[in-house]
């Protein structure tokens, strides 16, 4: 299993066509890094797992729920499982370091 990675190698595989790219999973979690260009829509639907973006670059907003947040290099978000968001207003093309927790699709189907 690789355990160190870097941003610029999976920076090399994201594209409009596909702009989140998996790096890591295992049973208890999995990151990826996301990209959205300026003027991009966000269509991305709630997840069944817990999530936490970290901003790379970019500048933005996203809504949780029912609250708007900016967001640039550095920020940090956190989005429980189920809770619809959404990347939206993008000044700047972002780049996000995405967290799962457990992994991402993992606990489709086994909701109550």
């Amino acid at each position: 299993m690789q355990r160190a990675f870097t941003t610029y190698e999976i920076f090399k595989k994201l594209s409009r066509e596909n702009p989140y790219k998996e790096f890591l999973r295992v049973p208890t979690m999995s990151a990826g890094i996301y990209q959205l260009n300026q003027g991009d829509v966000d269509r991305q639907q709630p997840h069944t797992e817990d999530e936490v973006y970290y901003v790379l670059e970019g500048e933005a907003e996203i809504q949780v729920g029912d609250q708007n947040y900016e967001v640039s290099e550095g920020s940090v978000i956190f989005v429980e499982a189920h809770l619809e968001h959404r990347f939206h207003s993008i000044k700047k093309d972002l780049k996000v370091l995405v967290f799962f927790s457990p992994s991402e699709y993992s606990l489709r189907g086994n909701e109550k």
